[in-house]
């Protein structure tokens, strides 16, 4: 093996580990490499309008979970979804959960408004207290088109 060779051998290797370095580094700052150490809850929306498996699950603008899963009822016509929350963290069983948007142009999340009870959800079990996603576009319309009503 001669050196032109073995230098060409050691920049490779050190390409690779960069890429390596680089991708453990995507997964967890995107918190994919995070399991689900936590318990799921489920709810049910009208509208889940930019909220998909991975979005955060927030309470008082802190995460404390993901979406991780999203499904159409075809009885109810409702996006039925499940998320994690974390370990640690107990919900109050009169919570909401409502569909809010992080300004004008930012994305959806999922948060949790808790409520005053004294006790708290289990795993599995289903917020009943839900509020989908308000379309930026249809209230834009409907101001525009003077739908709505003025006192």
């Amino acid at each position: 093996m001669s050196t032109h060779s073995t230098a060409e051998v050691l920049v490779g290797g050190v390409v690779l580990a960069a890429a390596i370095g680089f991708g453990v580094f995507a997964t967890q700052a995107t918190g994919l490499s995070q399991s689900s150490a936590g318990y799921e809850l489920g709810a049910s929306f009208r509208s889940l309008e930019g909220v998909t498996v991975g979005t955060d699950v927030r309470l008082a603008g802190v995460k404390i979970g993901t979406v991780t899963g999203v499904d159409l009822n075809p009885e109810s016509y409702r996006a039925d979804t499940t998320f994690s929350v974390a370990n640690g963290i107990q919900i109050p069983d009169d919570s909401a959960v409502v569909i809010s948007s992080e300004g004008l142009l930012g994305g959806n999340f999922v948060e949790v408004m808790p409520g005053g009870s004294l006790f708290y959800f289990e795993a599995g079990d289903e917020i009943e207290d839900t509020q989908g996603a308000v379309s930026l576009i249809s209230l834009l319309v409907k101001f525009v088109a003077g739908d709505g009503s003025s006192e």
